[in-house]
């Protein structure tokens, strides 16, 4: 598996990030929401417009920096600076974060295409 199988590119202030969506964030986003199926409700629903961006710049936060760390950990003599919530907020418009929500979708799908499959593959085996 490629990295391009599992990561979404967005733009922030003119620089790239790749959303990956790993173990670690997963566990993380379960932390906060329960799970990715909540996840996907809090995004679609969101109770409020700042409450919806909180929880989107939170989310390209954590899997903008996922590719960092991935970076960091295989380029221990070049690390790059995590990207922070404030650096975010300051370098993207309400616009551009509901632009991002479709990256975010799809890094989260290609994170757990594979997962998906399998689950569905054993619930047809038992049913049947």
């Amino acid at each position: 598996m490629n990295d391009n199988d599992r990561t979404a590119a967005i733009s922030i202030g003119g620089t790239d990030y790749e959303l990956v969506l790993t173990t670690k964030a997963t566990k993380e986003i379960a932390k906060k929401y329960g799970g990715l199926s909540d996840l996907g409700d809090k995004l679609m629903k969101p109770e409020n417009f700042e409450l919806a961006l909180d929880e989107i710049v939170w989310l390209i936060t954590l899997l903008a920096n996922q590719s960092i760390l991935i970076h960091n950990l295989k380029n221990k003599d070049s690390p790059k600076p995590l990207l922070t919530d404030d650096e975010v907020e300051l370098l993207t418009s309400p616009l551009e974060l509901a632009a991002y929500k479709d990256a975010i979708v799809e890094a989260m799908f290609k994170g757990t295409k594979r997962n998906i499959e399998s689950e569905e593959d054993s619930k047809n085996v038992i049913a049947g």
